[in-house]
């Protein structure tokens, strides 16, 4: 059997960590996700909860309310957040390993003071708000604008597919301050959701992932101070590019490990299930899928691992979380479609939960870079 623990790139303090995340998820998010789903969202409890146990911003540093720990931990947590049944629908990396790091990195002294010890916590959950009605992988035609006047800038524009756009305190915004200069026109604008002229629009209804509220915002003359500009203006496009390597190993970490679920799933349920007097693991077509499958899981955790490994090292490139990402999301879709199979007609059953890997991974495939973008991004390099 091949396990997701079963790996050099974590210590044994990396795998108590994943044994008490696991436990969490087990406790606290399966039991609660059928509700939680009919709700349309994770209330703030959970959030909470998750940061008294340590599950928030893993790698942000003591001085800001963090544990300090390396970035290998947030990215246990993102396997064991895609592991867990219903998982998908829990927003913590956007937090935690996608809008914690840009302030990180590119904010104000001010901004991480303020904001980072909050995330830690739980007690404020974040957005990033990139994707437009118009504009999705075309981060250079963002339309939504920040005009500066004064010590002010008003923006005017909306959002789509915001991922905790219902709960979150606030957005982190791409906006065009200079539309004549294409990408460098580009920048990034702290919006807390209690500002004048905000407005959240609906829960968007998916297929999939269903208690992760994902919404469209909508922004009218709404006035945020200049000092909520994250880095420079006209710097916003720069930081995206930058980041998005490691949001898109975070996805892929996801995808293999909802994947790995399956495989499991899969396993127990073939060797309980008979049919023709036999169980349905004795078959040869069942090893042959099965051992497919378990192949191709080896793979793609030894190719994550050395991605992660050149995280930690500073030296990932962006070319290379695009082939973990394009790989993982259309390799992880196929091994959940597969082993959905082997349940027959329980497996398209709303209670079951391979049906419930089956939708939450689909869109994995298009949000954080869709898989034509990936193949762009790579082909670029050739």
């Amino acid at each position: 059997m091949v396990e997701m623990h079963d790996r050099t790139i974590y210590d044994s303090d990396h795998e108590l960590f994943r044994s008490n995340a696991r436990r969490f998820f087990r406790e606290e998010l399966e039991p609660n996700i059928d509700q939680w789903e009919k709700d349309g969202s994770l209330p703030r409890e959970f959030w909470l909860k998750a940061g008294e146990n340590g599950f928030h911003c893993c790698g942000i540093p003591e001085q800001y309310g963090g544990p300090g720990a390396d970035f290998l931990y947030n990215m246990v947590l993102s396997e064991e957040v895609g592991y867990a049944i219903g998982g998908a629908s829990v927003g913590f990396s956007v937090s935690s390993d996608i809008v914690s790091y840009y302030i990180l990195h590119s904010g104000s002294e001010e901004q991480k003071q303020y904001w980072l010890p909050k995330m830690v916590s739980g007690e404020a959950i974040a957005a990033i708000g990139m994707t437009e009605p118009g504009c999705g992988s075309d981060l250079k035609a963002i339309r939504t604008t920040a005009v500066r006047d004064g010590d002010e800038y008003v923006i005017n524009g909306q959002k789509t597919f915001i991922t905790n756009g219902q709960n979150c305190d606030f957005v982190l915004l791409a906006c065009s301050t200079n539309p004549d200069a294409g990408a460098r026109g580009i920048s990034l604008i702290i919006v807390e959701s209690d500002r004048n002229g905000f407005k959240r629009g609906r829960n968007l209804e998916k297929i999939g992932q269903k208690a992760a509220d994902t919404s469209e915002l909508f922004f009218s003359d709404v006035r945020v101070p200049a000092a909520n500009l994250l880095g420079q203006e006209g710097g916003g496009f720069a930081v995206l590019m930058n980041e998005l390597p490691r949001e898109r190993i975070t996805i892929a970490c996801r995808a293999l490990a909802e994947a790995q679920r399956a495989f499991e799933l899969t396993c127990e349920y073939v060797k309980e299930r008979k049919a023709f007097g036999s169980q349905i693991f004795e078959f040869q077509n069942t090893q042959f899928k099965l051992a497919e499958v378990k192949t191709s899981l080896a793979v793609g955790w030894a190719y994550l691992d050395q991605c992660l490994a050149r995280i930690i090292a500073g030296k990932l490139t962006p070319e290379e979380g695009a082939m973990a990402k394009l790989w993982t999301t259309e390799t992880g879709n196929k091994i959940v479609d597969d082993c959905l199979q082997f349940f027959g007609g329980y497996g398209y059953m709303r209670e079951s939960p391979i049906s419930r890997l089956f939708v939450d991974s689909r869109v994995r495939r298009i949000y954080g870079g869709s898989s034509e973008i990936m193949k762009l991004v790579i082909g670029r390099t050739i």
